[in-house]
């Protein structure tokens, strides 16, 4: 004889879960669809911050690539980028030029070297923030699909309890007026009974 346990019970309950919340058998069923099974069987919340869950997770290097990123597509860094341009023009096309101590005059060869190693060391960075950023949006875009697949689910079981109690109580309603006629017939009866005794 099988044992019978809370887990194999709640195991029955996900599995009947499942095959009337989806007509499928458990095993047909995708991952995320499981998920919103044992969610709904379980009566558990599904919801859940997907970015605080990705950034706990996140080693260092990650997140020093989205810091880089969110200030290197930020107007604080194009203004400190303009002003550092505009002083090593300035510093090398009029004030040391002066002095006859430019260490980079025009045509600022050594300006373009730093440019071209920021931008070199910056476009990695920040495609790797961009991979990030696309795979919390596919981890969110999923989390909204078995969200909403719990909501829809959850609702349609509503509407079938909402349906069931009213249709027990227009059955009620009715053997309740059968019962009120009958009554009402007897009455009917015995005055007309009465009325024939007397006339």
């Amino acid at each position: 004889m099988k044992k019978v346990t809370k887990d194999n019970r709640m195991d029955e309950k996900i599995y009947a879960a499942a095959e009337k919340l989806f007509r499928l058998k458990y095993e047909e069923l995708t991952e995320l669809e499981k998920n919103v099974a044992h969610h709904i069987a379980e009566r558990t919340p599904i919801s859940k911050n997907v970015h605080q869950d990705l950034f706990e997770h996140a080693t260092f290097g990650r997140k020093m690539a989205d810091r880089v990123a969110s200030f290197g597509g930020s107007w604080t860094f194009i203004s400190l980028f303009v002003c550092v341009m505009v002083t090593w023009i300035l510093l090398n096309s009029f004030i040391l030029i002066r002095l006859n101590s430019s260490f980079d005059p025009y045509p600022y060869i050594l300006l373009n070297l730093v440019l071209s190693m920021l931008a070199a060391i910056q476009a990695p960075i920040i495609l790797m923030s961009q991979n990030r950023q696309a795979y919390k949006d596919r981890l969110t875009a999923e989390h909204d699909y078995e969200v909403n697949l719990k909501a829809e689910l959850e609702i349609t079981g509503l509407h079938e309890k909402v349906d069931s109690l009213r249709e027990k109580q227009w059955n009620e309603l009715i053997s309740i007026q059968q019962e009120q006629l009958g009554f009402l017939r007897q009455l009917v009866e015995d005055r007309n009974k009465n009325q024939q005794a007397a006339g």
